[in-house]
C-alpha cells in the first residue's frame, strides 16, 4: 500500500474527499512553495502574498469539498488558476495593474543557486537576486507574468495560454521579448550573474 506522500495528486484529492484530511495536507505541502512564489511575485507584498494563498487554499478546499473538482491530473495548473485569479480579482479592486517579476535567457533561477554557502557568497546572491529584482519590475507585465508562471509556477505555455487568455504563440513571444528585454538590461547595466 503507497504512503500518502508516494500518492498521485488524484488519489490524494480522493483520500481528502473520503475524509482523510491528512492528504489534504500532504497535497498542500506539495505545491505551497511554487503557489506562494508566484503570487508574492503577482502582488509584490508578502503579507498580502500570505492572504491570497491562504484565499486560494479556502477555494481549492471548498471546491474538493463539495465534489466540484473535475481536474483529473492537473492539480497544480487549477490551484494556480485559482491563485492567478485571485490575484487579479485584488488589482482589480485596488484599480492598479498587477506588477508581475520574471527571468533571463540563462535560467536565472537556476543560476542564483541557494546552495549553503559561506557568508560572502549568501551576499553576493542576495546581491544578485536584488538587481534581477529591479530589472524584472522594469519589464512590461504580460513578459513578466509569463516567465513567472514558466519558472516559478512550472507552468507549460499551454497552460499559461489558458490562465492569461491568450495564446500560446503569444505566452510564447511574450517569454521571448521578456528575455531579450533583460539581457538589454543587463549588458547596459553591465551586469554579470
Amino acid at each position: 500500500m503507497k504512503t500518502l506522500a508516494q500518492s498521485t495528486d488524484t488519489q490524494l484529492v480522493h483520500a481528502f474527499q473520503q475524509g482523510n484530511s491528512l492528504a489534504l495536507e500532504v497535497l498542500i505541502n506539495r505545491y505551497k512553495d511554487k503557489i506562494f512564489a508566484s503570487i508574492l511575485f503577482l502582488v509584490k507584498d508578502k503579507y498580502l502574498a500570505e492572504d491570497l494563498f491562504q484565499d486560494a487554499f479556502i477555494k481549492v478546499i471548498d471546491t474538493i469539498r463539495k465534489d466540484r473538482y473535475s481536474e483529473e491530473g492537473k492539480f497544480l495548473p487549477w490551484a494556480m488558476r485559482i491563485a492567478h485569479n485571485l490575484c487579479v480579482d485584488h488589482f482589480r479592486k485596488v484599480k492598479r495593474t498587477p506588477s508581475i517579476k520574471t527571468s533571463d535567457d540563462r535560467d536565472i533561477f537556476e543560476v542564483i543557486n541557494m546552495s549553503e554557502a559561506g557568508a560572502d557568497s549568501k551576499i553576493m546572491q542576495s546581491q544578485s537576486h536584488d538587481s534581477v529584482r529591479k530589472m524584472l519590475d522594469l519589464l512590461p507585465d504580460e513578459q513578466r507574468e509569463v516567465i513567472v508562471l514558466r519558472h516559478y509556477a512550472d507552468l507549460s505555455f499551454k497552460e499559461i495560454a489558458e490562465m492569461t487568455n491568450c495564446s500560446i504563440n503569444t505566452s510564447l513571444g511574450r517569454m521571448r521579448y521578456g528575455l531579450i528585454n533583460l539581457r538589454k538590461m543587463m549588458t547596459e547595466k553591465q551586469i554579470a550573474i
